[in-house]
């Protein structure tokens, strides 16, 4: 039974109140929030990730355990999610819940991936779809992951399988959550952890009883980079065969590169940060600009942020106009329609997150004004969720979550977001 899907171009929003200094969204932007799988699902447990974060030595501060259960209360969460006035909502499948052994798939965990996309549907969410959030089950890794060559071919037969049952309710997807994050990771976050994190993975391998242990976003790129790009192929193309017709795209994290001075190093920053990504972005449906803050680089290399400048609980600089400069960048070096599908703030102080997300906002009404083909606006993220090796001490999320009751409370900033969404004004 063919059941009718959001589009990327759907109704005008409503017009924008008398004085209101903002502009009305394009015909079908897409205003959203986002989580992944793993962060907010819990009880993961064939996954690469759970495994490395249960095991002696870690890299994680504490283990995901139930997350925010949100694979048990996703309706709540999608009843949020509409509720607050957004039109999409983006979220991910997970490999290992799908496929828990290699070659047996699970019809009860594509069932359950059905009734998100039929509520998403009902509530007016537009569903947008993450294949891959980082995770990938524990057979995979323990096999070698995206290092060994085939690992393209299953990668593309677990999408093929799972397009076939849910693609005929996605309006959009992506085969590959940030497929550069391990080039950011190389040249942004080089705090010594090579050698903790190796030690990690052997001890993943001897827990499975396998030779190696390949998980992806601990791994260099270079051992996984021409697999990967293999299998976002693969995967895109599976995923348009439909059923459906699936916007198919890429996320790349694009924090913006600011050059200071003459003879900056800023173009040799991008090239290391992007390599083939900008190339493979050219033949998708779709960008998606994932930005959280800047990189400021002179001709010998990287500069600390200007002195008082406020920093998140991330740790990195408090700087939501950077999101102007990734998208024109992704316009003028992808030229394919933009969606922000990640931008936010991990902070305690709900005020300076509203504070974030108007200077985020406003970069995107200046690049609408000037003409550029952006198509949505996505915050990361919907809950307070499980933030990887950080564990829950950053709270990026417009509603908090008790980690022992798991009731859910939104915050001043989801409403505030929410009423911009429901008014379709930017």
């Amino acid at each position: 039974m063919d059941r009718p899907t959001p589009s990327l171009a759907a109704a005008a929003p409503s017009p924008a109140p008398s004085g209101a200094p903002r502009r009305a969204a394009p015909a079908g932007f897409l205003y959203g929030t986002a989580i992944s799988g793993h962060q907010s699902e819990g009880g993961n447990v064939n996954s690469d990730c759970w495994l490395a974060e249960n095991v002696t030595p870690t890299l994680f501060k504490q283990p995901s355990l139930d997350a925010c259960d949100s694979y048990n209360r996703w309706g709540e969460d999608i009843a949020i999610a509409g509720g607050l006035g957004f039109n999409c909502y983006r979220f991910g499948i997970e490999w290992a819940r799908i496929e828990p052994e290699p070659g047996v798939f699970s019809n009860a965990a594509l069932d359950h991936y059905s009734r998100r996309l039929d509520a998403c549907l009902e509530r007016g969410l537009a569903p947008m779809i993450s294949f891959n959030h980082f995770t990938v089950p524990r057979w995979f890794a323990a096999r070698g992951g995206f290092e060994v060559a085939d690992g393209a071919d299953l990668f593309a037969r677990f999408a093929e399988r799972s397009a076939a049952r849910l693609g005929d309710r996605m309006t959009a997807a992506s085969t590959f959550n940030e497929p550069n994050v391990q080039r950011l990771i190389a040249l942004l976050m080089n705090d010594g952890r090579s050698a903790e994190g190796a030690a990690m993975l052997e001890a993943c391998a001897r827990a499975c009883g396998s030779e190696r242990f390949s998980s992806q976003i601990f791994v260099p790129h270079e051992a996984t980079e021409a697999t990967l790009v293999d299998a976002h192929r693969k995967a895109m193309a599976a995923i348009k065969a439909g059923p459906g017709k699936v916007e198919v795209g890429m996320t790349l994290t694009m924090q913006h590169v600011e050059g200071v001075g003459e003879g900056h190093l800023g173009p040799a920053l991008e090239e290391a940060l992007y390599g083939p990504w900008l190339e493979e972005a050219r033949a998708c449906d779709f960008v998606g600009v994932q930005t959280y803050t800047r990189v400021l680089i002179g001709p010998q290399g990287r500069l600390p942020p200007p002195k008082g400048a406020e920093f998140t609980d991330s740790g990195y600089e408090f700087r939501p106009q950077a999101l102007g400069g990734t998208i024109r960048f992704a316009a003028e070096r992808i030229g394919r329609p933009i969606i922000v599908t990640e931008s936010g703030i991990a902070t305690k102080d709900d005020t300076r997150r509203v504070a974030f997300i108007e200077g985020a906002l406003e970069e995107v009404r200046s690049c609408l004004d000037e003409g550029l083909d952006v198509r949505g606006y996505i915050y990361w993220s919907l809950l307070d969720n499980f933030e990887w090796t950080s564990g829950y001490g950053h709270q990026f999320g417009l509603v908090e979550v008790d980690l022992e009751t798991f009731r859910r409370t939104p915050k001043p900033s989801a409403y505030h977001l929410g009423a911009l969404a429901r008014a379709g004004l930017i």
